[in-house]
C-alpha cells in the first residue's frame, strides 16, 4: 500500500529541492536536528514539522487574503486542520 503523503512529499522534493538545497538555515538547526534524529526524539522532530507547517499555513492564508483584497489581520488566522 503507497502513503499518498510520502508520493507527494517525493514529488515536491523532485520540484523543488534544488531550490530549497541553496536556502540556508538558521545556524544551529542542522546540528540540533541531527541530535535529534540521532537520539531519536521523534516528538521533537513531529514539533518542528507542526510548527513549520502550522508556519506554512498562516503564511498561505494570509496571501490568498491578499490576493482576494481581503484584510489581513494582524491576529492569528483561524485555526488551521493539519
Amino acid at each position: 500500500m503507497t502513503n499518498p503523503y510520502a508520493e507527494w512529499f517525493e514529488q515536491l522534493r523532485a520540484e523543488y529541492g534544488d531550490q530549497l538545497q541553496a536556502m540556508p538555515l538558521p545556524d544551529g538547526l542542522p546540528e540540533h536536528l541531527h541530535t535529534l534524529i540521532e537520539s531519536g526524539d521523534q516528538e521533537a522532530i513531529q514539533f518542528m514539522i507542526k510548527l513549520a507547517w502550522q508556519f506554512g499555513a498562516q503564511v498561505g492564508y494570509a496571501a490568498g487574503a491578499r490576493q482576494q483584497g481581503g484584510e489581513v489581520s494582524p491576529t492569528r488566522p483561524p485555526r488551521v486542520q493539519a
